[in-house]
């Protein structure tokens, strides 16, 4: 996000409007930002819950499948929104351009603070624990040292972030290649292996199959953790050359990519593995390389470390950008919409970022908070699409570079509600009901800080102080 400064001798003297999120995106790394950020440690380490819940191997194909198909539906609704309101921030500025103030707040509030960290957190720790597995061949890592190098990953990132947005894309760009080399040797090996008959788990694919309401839609829950990233360029639309071009251009390209590969790679490990030690693996990707590499597993080790690496880089990447703009729109401390004043990146909002996903780190069972915020990303996700199906209805002759029939949204709603509902209906937990209050329990900060604009005066004094340690400065929107 090198945003430069444009010399005009209109505006006003103290710099305020001069400096800009530079647009530094364009096709391939906006393809790299959302397939990277997709292809995380999900595919190397999950599917066996997929298996799980669904029971048999052929319904896990058809979840995997849906779960890409909805990821574009999704994605396509993005795209429309995307070239609209061209404005970043994602699911954060179309609520609160399209349904209000306080939605949009309490979005910012639980994103910022808990879901956006804990996901770097949890992709952090998952990079570290295959990072140490190779200096740890006979037991498993310390975790004093898996949080070390955890916190390592975190700090490096945002260092990189913070000092040039060409850098971070360039990282992206190489990550996700290293990544795609990975799956496209567990494809190779796995289609060898059936290409030489081993088809016995294909002929009775559905045995088994699991039914009900709940089981599908948390089957459904753990697949799209791993598609999850399918709306990762939205956030930072303004730094996108060319967004009503590439944008619709980048989802049509990344997400097929994904899904034809994780559809591939689950057809490899269902080659090789029994569904009794799918289930029984901690890690199938490893489980598939000690079964077909034997002593050059290390290769798939280090590919899932590459993959999490590149994935968490990418959550980092636009998840800065959602607290920039949150703070922009005065939702979060004026500070943190800042800029730097030379490397133009919004380091404070990096800054903030990395703070609380070191805090992440702190505790072991991170990811459940993972699990049990998951369904508040759809809850957005829903109220996101709201607003497209009513200015689609309400102002059907705004200017749309790109636009999507109205079924689609429609769709993705329907599937939003079913996956909000779907868990807590199915299998009901208090921890559902905790979330419930950390949300809302934004109406506390809301009320004061936004509604009435609260804002002491040693505040002032904390921002130019930050403003001058930091030298950062405040930036205009990049239209």
């Amino acid at each position: 996000m090198n945003e430069r400064i444009k010399e005009d001798s209109s505006l006003p003297c103290d710099g305020t409007q001069n400096l800009h999120l530079k647009r530094e995106l364009g096709l391939v790394s906006g393809i790299s930002l959302i397939a990277g950020t997709m292809i995380g440690s999900g595919i190397f380490m999950s599917p066996q819950w997929v298996l799980y819940y669904m029971g048999s191997p052929g319904a896990s194909l058809l979840i995997w499948a849906a779960c890409g198909i909805l990821a574009m539906l999704g994605a396509l609704c993005y795209a429309e929104l995307g070239t609209v309101i061209k404005e970043s921030g994602g699911e954060y500025i179309y609520i609160l351009r399209n349904v209000g103030t306080f939605p949009a707040f309490l979005l910012a509030y639980t994103s910022v603070f808990v879901v956006r960290p804990a996901g770097i957190a949890a992709i952090s720790f998952g990079f570290a624990e295959y990072a140490m597995a190779a200096f740890y061949k006979d037991c498993p890592p310390p975790q004093v040292v898996v949080k070390g190098t955890a916190a390592a990953c975190i700090l490096v990132l945002s260092i990189i972030n913070c000092l040039n947005v060409r850098l971070s894309a360039s990282l992206m760009n190489f990550f996700t290649a290293a990544k795609l080399i990975i799956l496209l040797a567990i494809i190779v090996g796995g289609m060898a292996l059936l290409a030489q008959g081993n088809t016995q788990i294909f002929q009775n694919a559905f045995e088994n199959t699991a039914v009900g309401f709940g089981p599908v839609g948390v089957a459904f829950y753990q697949g799209l953790w791993s598609y999850d990233g399918w709306n990762n360029l939205n956030p930072v639309i303004e730094e996108l050359k060319n967004p009503e071009v590439n944008l619709p251009r980048a989802v049509m390209i990344a997400i097929p990519l994904v899904t034809c590969i994780y559809l591939l790679v689950n057809v490899s490990y269902f080659t090789v593995m029994t569904p009794q030690e799918f289930l029984s693996s901690d890690a199938v990707a490893i489980t598939w390389g000690l079964k077909v590499l034997g002593s050059w597993t290390w290769i798939i080790s280090l590919g899932v470390a590459l993959s999490t690496f590149g994935s968490a880089n990418g959550i980092f990447f636009s998840g800065g950008r959602v607290c920039y703009v949150a703070a922009r729109e005065g939702h979060l401390p004026n500070i943190i919409s800042m800029v730097h004043v030379k490397r133009l990146t919004p380091s404070p909002a990096l800054i903030l970022t990395s703070c609380i996903s070191l805090i992440m780190i702190i505790p072991s069972d991170f990811s459940s908070i993972i699990n049990f915020f998951s369904f508040t990303a759809w809850l957005f996700y829903g109220t996101t699409i709201s607003g497209l199906i009513y200015i689609k209805i309400k102002k059907p002759h705004i200017h749309r570079p790109y636009k999507v029939p109205i079924i689609i949204p429609v769709i993705v709603l329907v599937a939003a509600v079913y996956l909000v509902l779907a868990p807590i209906i199915g299998s009901p937990q208090l921890e559902y009901l905790y979330v419930v209050l950390f949300i809302l329990s934004g109406v506390i900060v809301y009320i004061p800080v936004v509604h009435y604009k609260w804002s002491p005066k040693c505040f002032r004094f904390i921002t130019l102080y930050l403003q001058l340690l930091l030298e950062v400065s405040p930036a205009g929107k990049n239209n």
